[in-house]
């Protein structure tokens, strides 16, 4: 069974920053891509940042394009999103996912490229 745990949400004032952590197991997380995700209140579930099964490739939404930071341990079975310059609009439950096929060089920015999902965790950026 696939199993992906977040960590490392929390408060934050503005301007601060954080560093969430995406632990897999149960699949070969070094053969698909990993993706973040976030739902803020009231909001649909929307695309944070993608990287390929092998680091090399790493996509952003524009809103969070040179703020915040995709990154993978494939040794560790872990995934990482380094978050900068928070800003309240960034107040989400954020998730992290493993991609639906292995071997991807062009991952997906869409939610049904991937099959599995982490609980969730809440950053709270105050202002």
């Amino acid at each position: 069974q696939v199993q992906l745990v977040e960590s490392g949400g929390g408060l934050v004032q503005a301007g601060g920053s954080l560093r969430l952590s995406c632990a897999a197991s149960g699949r070969t997380f070094s053969s698909y891509a990993m993706g973040w995700f976030r739902t803020a209140p009231g909001k649909e579930r929307e695309f944070v940042a993608t990287i390929s099964w092998s680091g090399g490739r790493t996509y952003y939404a524009d809103s969070v394009k040179g703020r915040f930071t995709i990154s993978r341990d494939n040794a560790k079975n872990t995934g990482y999103l380094q978050m900068n310059s928070l800003k309240p609009e960034d107040t989400a439950v954020y998730y992290c996912a493993l991609g639906r096929y292995a071997y991807s060089d062009y991952p997906t920015s869409l939610i049904h490229g991937y099959d599995y999902w982490g609980q969730g965790t809440q950053v709270t950026v105050s202002s």
